[in-house]
Parts: C-alpha cells; structure tokens; sequence
C-alpha cells in the first residue's frame, strides 16, 4: 500500500449538509429552524428548559447531604505495602505514614493514611499510621508485627 492509495472506510464519511444556500438544496432560505421564535436565533440552547413547566429536575426532590468537614483518607492495601518491602523501598523495622509518602507508595497524606487488609503480608511490620481495618490489624499481628492507629481527631 501506497500513501496516496489510502482512503477512509466506505460510509464513514459523509459530505457536509449545506444549509441556506438557496431553494434548490432543499434547505434553503430558513435553513430547516422554522419562522421565528428562540430556537430560529443562532447562540440559543435551551437545555432542560420545558416551555414554562417546571423542569424535570427542580420537579423531583432533593436527597442527601454532603458533609462540608468530611475527613479523606489515602487508602493503603497489606499487599502492597508488602510489595515495597520486598523490593526494598521500605523498611520492615518502622513504617509510618512520613516513609510511606516518601517511598512513593502513598502520593500524599490528606487526613491521615488508612491501611485495610487485601493482599498477602509475611514480613513482620511495625506500622504507624491515622487508621486501619480490623481485619488488617489482625493480619499484621497474625505476620507477628505490629499495627499502632493513631486516633484522628474527629
């Protein structure tokens, strides 16, 4: 194959309608928008609106509420932090929420760091961190580490 032997798809693409370009085209003069009104104008959209009734969405009910004061927590996995050890980019010894961050497992602390337990642990890890599952504490242990939560202030 060639450059100029290539070529689109057969179908894929169309020619351009050509709009107001006289009666002959078909859609010449109003170019298919109709005799006045909003919609006839160019630069209008209406989206939602519903000709004066009350659109659907201020019709349905509000529900919910957003906390304004919501704590995030950067989500750590068993797994990976054994991962990292492994690899050397961890130290088994202490592991807190500082050498997370620096290690490059953890992108930035937010509120806390918080470790849950998916994923295989075997090294014996002395963890620190703002919160933890139970079944992650119980995992650590289970390694023979230890897993210390310090209490957030709520």
């Amino acid at each position: 194959m060639k450059l100029h032997e290539l070529r689109d798809n057969p179908g894929a693409t169309r020619t351009k309608k050509r709009l107001a370009r006289g009666p002959g085209s078909g859609k010449g003069k109003t170019a298919g928008r109709g005799i006045k009104g909003q919609k006839s104008r160019s630069g209008v959209a209406i989206n939602g609106y519903e000709g004066g009734q009350m659109p659907l969405y201020q019709r349905l009910p509000k529900r919910g509420f957003t906390k304004p004061n919501r704590k995030s927590y950067a989500v750590v996995n068993l797994g990976l932090i054994q991962k990292f050890v492994d690899a050397g980019k961890l130290e088994a010894g202490s592991i807190t929420e500082e050498t997370l961050v620096s290690s490059g497992l953890v992108r930035r602390k937010l509120d806390g760091i918080r470790v849950l337990a998916k994923g295989e642990i075997t090294a014996a890890l002395t963890i620190a961190v703002t919160g933890a599952s139970q079944s992650a504490i119980e995992a650590v242990e289970k390694a023979g580490g230890a897993l210390t939560v310090a209490a957030a202030s709520e």
